[in-house]
Parts: structure tokens; sequence; C-alpha cells
């Protein structure tokens, strides 16, 4: 018994502490303030019924898209980073001539960085991230925060090469070598600024020359040269390229 009136005691303390207000007499610029309270005090949930209700009751009124992106940021909060995705598109889509659109399209960036998982992993998000910050930067290409998202792209971009890579070392484990070559080359070709390009163009030559296709290695040690001369395998490289072509002039 004592049990179940604590309960009861519990949940009308909760009652209490949620948004209680009477907003029925409030003009649209009080309520979209005290929605904007309840968001400062990290009363979240409270906050998204107050947002929601905003834009439902004043269709519009110049306080809606303030209500449609602070609903947005409500939901990214919450760590709802998809639902935070859909609101922020939907005021880029309904409202393009609000002041929230450039921050809008950065935040709908956000949510897919923020979504985007181990690189072992389905891409998908990683890949929704890059196109958002590219089109953030397209669109705004003087904000502020184009550095930052340029920064987040070269960190997606060494995921997908990570990932690309990874395929790439599995398969040749596997000896799947025609398959391997493949998605090396996809990494040196679709990622050539990431340090998984180097990686991939040396894994690269020195499964050729496992083939005793000494022809085609060379060519990719002279990409190599080109592309890497400062990288750390450069002196090993040169070596082979002139273990090759003596080997290759011993023929003819």
């Amino acid at each position: 018994m004592k049990k179940f009136l604590f309960l009861i005691s519990f949940s009308l303390l909760l009652w209490g502490c949620s948004s209680s207000v009477n907003t029925s007499n409030y003009t649209a610029q009080q309520r979209l303030d005290y929605a904007l309270k309840l968001y400062h005090d990290e009363s979240y949930l409270d906050a998204v019924q107050e947002f929601q209700a905003i834009i439902l009751q004043y269709p519009g009124n110049a306080v809606v898209d303030d209500a449609q992106y602070y609903l947005a940021e409500t939901r990214y909060e919450r760590n709802e980073y998809i639902l935070a995705a859909y609101e922020f598109s939907k005021l880029i889509k309904t409202m393009p001539a609000s002041e929230f659109v450039p921050v809008s399209q950065y935040m709908l960036a956000q949510c897919y960085f923020e979504l985007s998982p181990d690189y072992r992993l389905e891409q998908q998000y990683t890949k929704k991230a890059i196109s958002e910050f590219q089109a953030f930067i397209d669109f705004f290409p003087t904000n502020d925060k184009v550095k930052d998202a340029e920064k987040k792209i070269v960190e997606l971009n060494d995921k997908l090469a990570h990932k690309e890579f990874n395929t790439a070392e599995l398969y040749e484990t596997m000896d799947f070598n025609k398959a391997a070559l493949m998605y090396y080359t996809n990494v040196v070709e679709d990622y050539h600024d990431t340090k998984y390009a180097a990686m991939a163009q040396y894994n690269k030559i020195k499964l050729l020359i496992d083939q005793n296709n000494n022809s085609e290695a060379l060519d990719e040690i002279a990409k190599f040269l080109d592309r890497y001369p400062d990288d750390q395998n450069v002196k090993e490289i040169e070596n082979l390229k002139t273990e090759l072509q003596s080997n290759l002039s011993s023929k003819n």
C-alpha cells in the first residue's frame, strides 16, 4: 500500500513539474517566448509539444519559422537525429526565405554526421552528411561555419576511404585479387586526398608484383612516386622500380 501511494505521489510530482501553464490566452509571440524558455531550461519534451502547437495554431505567423527551427533543435538536443533532420529539412523546403535556412542546412548535415557509424558498417548516413555539408558550402560560401563543414567532409571521406581500403585488404587476404585491385583503385581515385590513397597504391603495387604483372606494377610505381614523393615507402618503391626495370631489361 505504501509503495502504491509513493508511486501516485511521484507521478503527481512529475505532472506538476511538467508544462502545466495555461497558454490559451497567450499571443503568438508570448507562446513562442514560453516555448523558448522551456527549451533553454532543457525541458525538451515540453518544448517539443509547445513548438508543435505553435506551428499548428499560428500558420502564416512570423513566429512559425522560429518554432520550426527550435523544434528541430530540440529534437537534436534529445539525440533524435532522424527526427531533427526531418524538421530541419522541412524548414529549408517550406520556408526558403527564413533567416534560419543557413543554420538549418548546416544542422541537417550535422544530424547525419551524428548518425554516421563506425567505418565497418553501412555508410548511408556518412554519404548523406557529406552531401548536405557540401550543399551548405555551395549555397552559403561566406558563412562562418564553412571551415568546420570542410573539416567534417574530410573526416567523413576518411571514413569512407578506410572502409574501401579495409574491404580491399579483406579480399586480398581471401586471394580474391581481382576484387582487391579494384577496391585499391577505388581508394586511389575516389579518396586521393586521404591517407589511405598512398597506402592503397602501395598495396596495389605489391599485389601486382606478386602476380608477376611487372609492366603494370611499373606504371603504378610511376604514379606513386609522382603523387606521394614524401611517403615513408618511397625508398622501397624506388628500389622495386630499379629491380623490375632490371628484370625487364634482362629478358629483352
